[in-house]
Formats: C-alpha cells, structure tokens, sequence
C-alpha cells in the first residue's frame, strides 16, 4: 500500500516552529498502521512566502526534520533510498519514508544543489508547485491573469537530464500543458504524477488532460490519485469518494490499471489549512475507496495494483 504524496516535510517544519515534536507519532502513524500503509512519499512543500530567498534553507530544515521525525518512530519507520531499502522495510514491517522536493524552487539556479539534495536522501523531484521558478512554470489553480506561459527553461532541461542522471524519479504534478510537452521530448525513463486527477472528469488545469494521461502511461509512469476536495471536483456535491473512483476509472479508461495508484494529498494538517479540505479525514479512510471499487465489480487484481502495486513496480524500477 502506497500514497505518493504527503505533505510531511511542510507539515513537520511548521508543527516543529510551533514547538511540537514527535509529529508523525502524534498525527499519522496509528493511521498509517490501521491502513496498511507500506510506503508513503514525504514531500519538501515550501510556502509562497519563503521564495525565493529563503527557499533553500527551509528546503534543508525539512528534509532534516523528516529524518529526524524517522528516527523518533524508530522501528516504525525507515528512510528509504534505494530498492534494496525497500525490500528491507517490506521484510522487517517498517512503513518506508521516500522523500520529495514538491517543486525545484529550493535549488534555485545552482544544478550542484541538486546532487546535494541527492546525497541527504531527497529521490523525487517535482519540477514546480503552482508557480513559475528557474525550472518551468507551474499549473495554477484558478484563471490568474498572466503573461505568456512557457515550458521548461534552458536551465529545466539541464535539471531534468540530471535528476535521471543522479536517479531521481521527476514528478509532473502542479507543471503546466507547456512544460509537460517538454519533457516528453527531454526526458527518457518514466514519470510520475503523484497527486494529479483527470481533467475531463474536473476541469481545472491542475489536472491532466486525456493526452498527458496516455502520454505518461505509455513512459511506463503512474498517476496517483488526489483526494483534496477542489482537485476532485470544484461541484461540492461531488467532493467524495464516489467521485474520487470516477476519476480512477475514467484514468483506468484512458490508459490501464496499470497506471493508476493513490497520491492522496492530505492536508488538513498543512499550515493551518483547516479542516475538511480533503475527502479523506485519514489514511484509514482509503479502505473506503477500496470498498467502493469493489462494489463497482473492480477485480482484486486490478485493486492491488491501485492499492499500491503499480507505484510499487514504478519506484523499483526507478530508485
């Protein structure tokens, strides 16, 4: 069982400031047991309010505070940086942390930072959150008024081609139509989009279109599904989890169910966001789409791999 996307390294350095410890003990780990989580991908999020200036050092304090919040669980959970890792969480019933940059923002125009990045443990690289860095330019939201958008910059591309290099597994969430197209033509390992819907069943930019779809299942990448509300459906009487496996099936339909898994997105606990901005309360509520995917006579075959399977077979391949 997998979720790709989980705002931990945001969420911990803001708990931490506020003086908090043990967060994941405090806040996840009865839920992430209860769910049968296996692994789950913490992502580095840094707030508008930090970038550029301050984007590298509170980049570096989370993943920092990730580790550290590792270590307090202790047996509980191990830092995954490799395949080998991932059979040893497996095999000794540890929840493996793979930790994420969501956006390049934190490198800023230094490509050396990405190797560092590489070396304290970082494996994934989101290209942008919903803004425009040295990298690309993001996916709003909302229709903000705005220039002309682009793709990858030069400096994307020498990103891009060095986060392969290094073995980092590059992440399509929150990028726009434009750098996407890019890095189809730039890149050549798979892909994922770990927190992304379909844009036929929601249509807002943050989601992907049925070309992206088809684009990212034919690299061999996987698209976890989103479970906050606005992401799921900007209709309030279809933020659940109805709606939710519509979108896995119209993904299934698009593609296979082979490129289908969870990227749940929590945040209820991000800075403050309040609650009910996501479907899910938890972790242990994703039994629930599980439930509702096999009342809809999905096989459970096709429910391992949505469950956690494919990303499964996708980070093997790729770390």
């Amino acid at each position: 069982v997998i979720d790709a996307h989980l705002d931990l390294g945001g969420i911990i350095f803001d708990k931490k400031r506020k003086l908090e410890s043990r967060i994941i003990e405090k806040y996840y780990l009865n839920s992430f047991k209860k769910s049968g989580l296996n692994f789950v991908v913490a992502a580095v999020y840094v707030e508008s309010i930090y970038i550029p200036e301050m984007a590298l050092h509170v980049a570096l304090n989370q993943v920092n505070d990730i580790i550290e919040e590792i270590e307090a669980c202790g047996d509980s959970l191990m830092l995954v940086r490799n395949c080998d890792d991932m059979d040893i969480a497996l095999n000794e019933g540890k929840i493996g942390i793979i930790i994420s940059l969501e956006g390049a923002d934190p490198i800023l125009n230094d490509i050396d930072l990405l190797s560092i990045f590489y070396r304290l443990g970082v494996r994934g690289l989101g290209l942008t959150w919903s803004r425009r860095n040295y990298v690309a330019d993001g996916s709003y939201f909302g229709d903000p008024e705005e220039g002309t958008r682009g793709g990858l910059t030069p400096f994307g591309i020498q990103v891009i081609k060095k986060a392969e290099e290094l073995g980092l597994f590059l992440d399509v969430s929150h990028l726009n139509d434009e750098g996407f197209d890019d890095l189809i033509k730039y890149t050549k390992k798979p892909f994922i989009a770990s927190h992304s819907n379909s844009r036929d069943i929601n249509p807002i930019r943050r989601n992907l279109n049925k070309h992206q779809i088809k684009a990212l299942s034919d690299r061999g990448g996987v698209i976890g599904v989103n479970t906050y509300k606005s992401i799921v459906s900007l209709n309030k009487d279809q933020q659940n989890i109805g709606h939710i496996c519509d979108h896995i099936e119209h993904i299934i339909l698009e593609s296979s169910d082979n490129n289908i898994g969870y990227g749940f997105d929590l945040c209820n606990l991000l800075f403050g966001s309040g609650p009910n901005v996501d479907v899910l309360d938890n972790h242990e509520e994703s039994l629930k789409i599980t439930e509702e995917l096999l009342r809809r006579g999905h096989s459970e075959e096709t429910l391992k791999k949505i469950i956690g399977g494919n990303f499964y077979r996708f980070f093997k391949r790729v770390l």
